[in-house]
């Protein structure tokens, strides 16, 4: 099971319940990367601003609000700090309706409530009640520093928090040709009632497959097994997007720096592998008071006083030869 990716607390009237956040369902949707077609190198983009046509580091990066009439507004972190809190632990309930007062459009993500240890007899007297009054509750929470919306509904013997759209969140079906269509005539309209009752049946999604991830899944094996795989080259430095951590670490220690007035330390020709952590560790550290930056210092002014040493007695020894 993966870990709760949020922790809080049901309360209705006087009840609380202590919970962990679950979400309910994961994404399997086959996806493909846009590579070279020569090659099968993967194609990267730059992040380009649209004025200066100059490329932008993470760093320089931040939030705009676009207007309506086009103007954007640049939002500070600051401004951001203004805003009201919503970091509530509390899945506050609002009033139990009728289930079929929740149009279905109106849910969205789904998440699984499990009890915390010890409120296993709080959940069960929610989730029992639930069901017996076919009612869902309306609920306010807190996810990801964002007020929602959300209902509380039961499925399988688990309590679901399932999210909800806001009403202006929904387009209206309004459409030219919804004018046009007029109503099935009686004959028509037991017909169609026929074929549907040939076709009526139970839900049960074991008698469904994805017949497109499996298909996929076939070629990709038989091009595997035929040899049809491009090994592509080492992604160069100095463009597209930074995908190594320690790349981007390394980027944002030398800003800090340059900002500061201090040397950056100069990029190294590759990162370092498993085997040098301690180099890894120099890098990443700054210069100031720091004892790896004077072992270096130490170690190149040793290498300095061995070279000129050599360069004496390679002197002495032409004079004797001469």
């Amino acid at each position: 099971m993966p870990r709760a990716m949020w922790k809080g607390a049901v309360s209705f009237g006087l009840v609380n319940v202590p919970v962990k956040l679950y979400s309910a369902t994961e994404d399997h949707d086959i996806s493909f990367r846009q590579v070279h077609r020569e090659d099968g190198g993967q194609i990267r983009y730059k992040r380009v601003c649209s004025v200066d046509g100059e490329e932008v580091s993470y760093d320089d990066i931040a939030k705009g609000y676009q207007t309506e009439d086009g103007q954007m507004v640049v939002i500070t972190d600051d401004d951001l700090k203004q805003l009201p809190n919503q970091s509530s632990k509390e899945i506050a309930v609002e009033k139990f309706v009728p289930s079929d007062q929740i149009d279905p459009l109106l849910l969205d993500k789904p998440y699984y409530l499990e009890p915390e240890k010890g409120a296993g007899k709080a959940y069960a007297l929610l989730r029992d009640a639930l069901e017996s009054a076919d009612r869902m509750a309306l609920v306010t929470v807190s996810i990801r520093s964002r007020m929602n919306m959300a209902v509380l509904r039961v499925r399988d013997g688990v309590i679901v928090l399932q999210t909800m759209l806001w009403p202006d969140e929904v387009r209206s079906a309004e459409f030219a040709n919804l004018g046009d269509v007029g109503s099935a005539t009686e004959r028509e309209l037991s017909m169609a009632t026929m074929l549907i009752e040939s076709l009526a049946g139970d839900y049960d999604p074991e008698e469904f497959e994805d017949g497109y991830a499996q298909a996929v899944e076939a070629m990709v094996e038989a091009k595997l097994a035929g040899g049809e795989v491009k090994a592509a080259p080492a992604a160069k430095d100095g463009s597209g997007e930074v995908v190594d951590l320690l790349e981007a670490l390394q980027r944002s220690v030398d800003k800090a720096k340059a900002s500061r007035g201090e040397p950056v330390t100069k990029k190294p020709a590759a990162l370092p592998d498993s085997g040098d952590a301690d180099t890894a560790e120099d890098d990443l550290a700054p210069e100031s008071g720091d004892k790896p930056a004077a072992r270096k210092s130490a170690a190149k002014r040793t290498a300095a006083k061995k070279t000129a040493a050599k360069a004496a007695t390679k002197k002495t020894a032409a004079k004797k030869a001469s």
